[in-house]
């Protein structure tokens, strides 16, 4: 039997290995290397940073902020640390924020609801033999298709259809709406928009924000969400097409899938702009406040939650949770109060550990989401250092985020544009370097 022995020199660096049919061997080895001096190169984000002045800010953003390709600008730039307002133009007059209002009904979703919730779509057993009622739970995001879908964590049709063929035969599909009121089409919008793919009717069950292609983010959209969801499940599940019906109280349930939770549902919708699963996430916040699950019900369960945690409404009047309404109208300082909120360095506000999440919810300049093919040429600085909600429609945008600028020091601010000038080679990239501006601001 050959044998093998071998034994280390504990005390240097040389190890023995003595084989019975080979004789002694020398294998030299070197000791590890000693561990490398990392010098970082990006500095802490803190309060203790070096505090910009208004003086210093006004001065960063006089030449971008007097670019007249901006038209009529207002906004607002804030030092969530000390509270200081470091640069105010127009900040309380009211102007059309676009989807830069997102940021309002994000930040009543993490108020009032649960992180953890989600949404659930169930089936029920109808009240004859061989029938089942799908009833539509809120949640925009159910994947169609397996492995195609926009909204990470989606609930799958597929899913359900195979719980409830589990159950027994299925000979009739009907599909209950009634968890929403109302219209399904916002108060000014544009039905060419669902042809455009910003929106869907607003009904509590489709599949895939109501998307023709489930991979695209903007894609067109079916103006009949509901029907065509429930006619796929029954395609499915072998069942002749779905009628719109309602289940009966008390029914077995048969099968449900559940959203991603809210908190993920929240980040998804900012960072994609997704006006379908904003609207649904503001009809859970009515839901939750005891308002009516429609539009009307939605804003006022958004502006009732905002005004509850103390921020000032005055002046702001909108009709969407959105911002896809050209009609609404808010202060830029109302959506730098929020974000000032979210980002302030301690916790001894209440209302910041909630909002926290708002802020990773943002787009990265040149990295994610609606900013993710931005952020070049002059504005290159602010490349992976601003994170903000873009807001665009026919003449207005809207840039309002934070910004972490030369010294370490967390600035929050919001612009909004009203101009007939190019927004994507011209009105966006001035926005840009505005934000770059405080990005490169050692203003103190």
């Amino acid at each position: 039997m050959i044998g093998l022995l071998v034994v280390a020199a504990l005390a240097g660096a040389t190890i023995y290995a003595v084989m019975e049919f080979g004789g002694p061997a020398a294998i030299e080895t070197k000791p590890p290397a000693p561990p490398a001096n990392v010098q970082p190169l990006v500095k802490a984000v803190t309060a203790g940073a070096p505090a910009p002045t208004p003086q210093g800010v006004r001065q960063a953003l006089t030449g971008p902020a007097g670019n007249s390709l901006l038209g009529t600008l207002t906004g607002s730039v804030v030092d969530p640390a000390s509270g200081t307002a470091l640069w105010q133009q127009g900040d309380t007059t009211p102007a059309t924020p676009a989807s830069s209002l997102k940021v309002l009904t994000a930040a009543a979703a993490l108020l009032s609801l649960e992180k953890t919730d989600q949404l659930s779509t169930k089936v029920v057993q109808g009240a004859e033999p061989g029938t089942v009622v799908i009833v539509g739970g809120g949640d925009p995001t159910i994947s169609g298709t397996p492995g195609s879908s926009v909204y990470p964590g989606a609930g799958s049709l597929d899913d359900l259809v195979n719980q409830v063929r589990q159950k027994g035969a299925v000979s009739k599909v009907l599909f209950d709406l009634s968890r929403y009121t109302g219209d399904a089409l916002g108060p000014q919008w544009e039905s060419a928009d669902i042809g455009g793919g910003s929106v869907a009717p607003i009904v509590p069950f489709m599949v895939d924000g109501g998307r023709v292609d489930p991979k695209k983010d903007v894609v067109a959209r079916t103006g009949s969400p509901g029907q065509a969801a429930a006619d796929a499940f029954a395609q499915r599940i072998g069942a002749p097409g779905a009628t719109l019906g309602t289940a009966p109280p008390n029914a077995p349930v048969l099968g449900e899938i559940k959203s991603a939770p809210i908190e993920q549902l929240v980040d998804n919708m900012m960072q994609i702009s997704d006006n379908v699963l904003t609207e649904a996430i503001a009809r859970e916040i009515a839901i939750k406040t005891g308002n009516e699950p429609s539009f009307a019900g939605g804003v006022k369960a958004v502006r009732d939650v905002l005004t509850k945690n103390g921020f000032d409404l005055t002046g702001a009047t909108f009709v969407d949770g959105s911002g896809l309404s050209a009609t609404n109208k808010i202060p830029a300082k109302l959506l730098t109060d929020v974000l000032t909120a979210a980002a302030k360095p301690t916790l001894d506000d209440p209302r910041t550990a909630k909002l926290r999440p708002l802020l990773t919810a943002l787009p990265v300049a040149g990295g994610s989401g609606t900013l993710a093919g931005r952020y070049s040429g002059s504005a290159a600085g602010g490349k992976g250092w601003v994170r903000a909600k873009t807001g665009t429609l026919t003449g207005v945008n809207a840039l309002a985020g934070v910004v972490v600028d030369v010294d370490g020091r967390v600035l929050v601010f919001a612009f909004m544009s009203a101009s007939n000038r190019n927004p994507e080679t011209e009105v966006r990239p001035a926005l840009d370097v505005m934000a770059t501006a405080l990005r490169g601001c050692g203003c103190s």
